[in-house]
């Protein structure tokens, strides 16, 4: 119950503590025994209620608030482009953030574990912090993570499969170390910080070098059996089709992601000798030929929204979710493109009569996932120091 509590005042920011009994179901005498627990153990703190127009004699009401002091976390995304890190309190409240350019392509698991030390100490001295008082450290990468076991099956940026990556950066770090699907990041930064906060259910869909999906059902995010659902991008749309990056033919993923846009841009528009074809380049080519009327630049964006489309349409027949958003760096080419795909999306959806459930478009900035790898250690710290283990949640 302690670990409730707290995760409520947390979700709401600062709340009085009738507003936690009536939120729990519990008793206004339980919660303010309790609380006062908390209070005494530095987990909460007592701050002024939020304004009212409501004039009160007496004692000026008073709310509970987590304690910035009470925990010390890190949140790591590593990536094939860019590093991201945030260093946060008890609260929530950022102390410190890095970005840096990843080294491309598959590296072995001892090279990403020493990376990943090098940005948490860099967090540590920016913000004046001792690694070591860190309670625990959140990381992110992409792939088919197990993320109750800390084990990495497949990942674009590791070199091996099936390997313990929890474990190596617990040894190199000398602090708790808990990893997870980049996208179900998201899915964590949008319940902790963003537009999920007041929704028990909610999809997000991630389209950058390849597409992530995070689902939270009743508050938490879901992760299948084995810690390594949802895989939307890796649902096959055609039989013997494109080749994914998985080894797979016929993924999603092999139509709308970057590399998917990028190698067809590639075939489709050339690039003169000397000029230079990275992925970010041939995708802004690719968008500026499109602007500019080229016929086979605007089919390559057409129909790679279409299997987005596609892909919405089945994870709203599966999931039914109140709210569907797509975040990623492509969403500033993709992005003035929603309502198109929403109509394409609704026309292959059921029509069960109560319509497609809106689709947003949410950008936090590069430090999105990194928020979302300091979600994953403040639920994990908090759950070690407050109560039994629970999902993260709000």
């Amino acid at each position: 119950m302690r670990l409730r509590i707290f995760e409520s005042v947390r979700a709401a920011g600062t709340v009085p503590r009738a507003g936690v009994a009536k939120d729990l179901g519990v008793s206004a005498g339980s919660v303010s025994t309790l609380t006062a627990e908390l209070i005494e153990q530095g987990y909460l703190q007592e701050t002024a209620a939020r304004a009212s127009t409501d004039t009160v004699r007496g004692r000026p009401p008073v709310a509970l608030g987590v304690r910035p002091e009470s925990f010390r976390v890190a949140g790591v995304k590593l990536a094939d482009r860019e590093l991201t890190g945030i260093l946060l309190d008890g609260a929530g409240g950022e102390l410190a953030s890095v970005r840096r350019k990843a080294t491309p392509g598959a590296l072995p698991l001892a090279q990403q574990v020493e990376t990943l030390a090098e940005v948490v100490e860099s967090l540590c001295r920016d913000a004046g912090v001792s690694s070591g008082a860190l309670d625990a450290v959140g990381v992110g990468l992409p792939g088919f993570v197990d993320h109750e076991r800390g084990h990495v099956f497949w990942s674009p940026v590791l070199d091996t499969r099936d390997v313990g990556f929890a474990a190596a950066a617990r040894r190199r770090i000398g602090r708790p170390v808990v990893v997870d699907n980049d996208a179900n990041l998201v899915a964590l930064a949008e319940l902790w910080f963003g537009v999920g906060r007041d929704r028990p259910d909610f999809a997000v869909v991630t389209i950058e070098h390849g597409v992530g999906t995070g689902i939270v059902l009743d508050h938490r995010v879901f992760r299948g059996a084995h810690g390594v659902g949802l895989e939307l991008g890796h649902t096959k749309v055609q039989l013997d089709g494109a080749l994914c990056r998985c080894g797979q033919r016929g993924c999603l993923e092999a139509y709308i992601s970057d590399y998917a846009l990028a190698r067809e841009a590639a075939v489709a528009l050339g690039a003169p000798d000397g000029e230079p074809r990275t992925v970010a380049d041939l995708i802004a080519r690719l968008h500026d030929e499109a602007r500019a009327g080229n016929a086979a630049a605007q089919s390559i964006f057409d129909r790679s929204r279409r299997y987005l489309a596609l892909g919405l349409a089945n994870l709203v027949n599966l999931f039914d979710p109140s709210l569907l958003i797509l975040s990623g760096d492509r969403m500033r080419y993709d992005g003035p493109f929603v309502d198109d795909t929403l109509a394409e999306m609704r026309a292959l959806a059921l029509n069960t009569g109560n319509g497609v459930p809106p689709l947003k478009v949410h950008e936090w900035g590069t430090l999105l996932w990194a928020y979302g790898a300091g979600a994953l250690a403040l639920s994990r710290a908090t759950e070690a120091a407050l109560g039994a283990a629970r999902d993260a949640g709000p």
